[in-house]
C-alpha cells in the first residue's frame, strides 16, 4: 500500500464493488456533520460553546460525539487552548477544507430548491 493510500479514510461500502459516492455520503449524511463543517469553514476555528451556539438545535452530547467522529476521520482537529479554565478550539484539517466546494454546493442547491416552513409537519424533508 502506498503512503498516499495510508492517509485515506478507511470506508466500507455495501454492494459488490466499493463506491466512493456511497462511502462519502455515509460520512456526510450524519445529521450535523455538514453543518459543523460549514460553520468551521466560515469561522476557521471555534470553541465548543461557540460551535454549539452556531449550529443551533444540537445537544452537547451529540455535538461532542459528532466532533469526536469528525476528528477521528481527520476532518477536524481539536486543540487544547487552556487547562484552567479548560478550553479547546476546533478547526478543519486540509482534508476538511477540501469539503468547501461540496458544502458550498449543498448551500446553493438548498437556496435554489428549498423554502423555509414554520412547522415540521409542513416539511417534506
Amino acid at each position: 500500500m502506498t503512503e498516499q493510500e495510508d492517509e485515506k479514510i478507511p470506508a466500507w461500502c455495501a454492494g459488490e464493488s466499493w463506491c466512493p459516492i456511497t462511502a462519502t455520503a455515509n460520512i456526510m449524511s450524519k445529521k450535523w456533520h455538514p453543518v459543523i463543517i460549514h460553520r468551521l469553514l466560515e469561522s476557521e476555528a471555534m470553541g465548543f460553546n461557540d460551535l454549539k451556539r452556531e449550529v443551533g438545535a444540537i445537544s452537547s452530547k451529540v455535538l461532542s460525539e459528532s466532533l469526536e467522529d469528525l476528528e477521528e476521520k481527520g476532518i477536524l482537529t481539536r486543540e487544547v487552548v487552556s487547562e484552567k479554565p479548560f478550553r479547546v478550539k476546533y478547526s478543519l484539517t486540509e482534508r476538511g477544507e477540501e469539503l468547501r466546494p461540496t458544502v458550498q454546493e449543498m448551500a446553493e442547491w438548498g437556496k435554489k430548491n428549498l423554502k423555509k416552513v414554520e412547522s415540521q409537519e409542513k416539511s417534506i424533508v
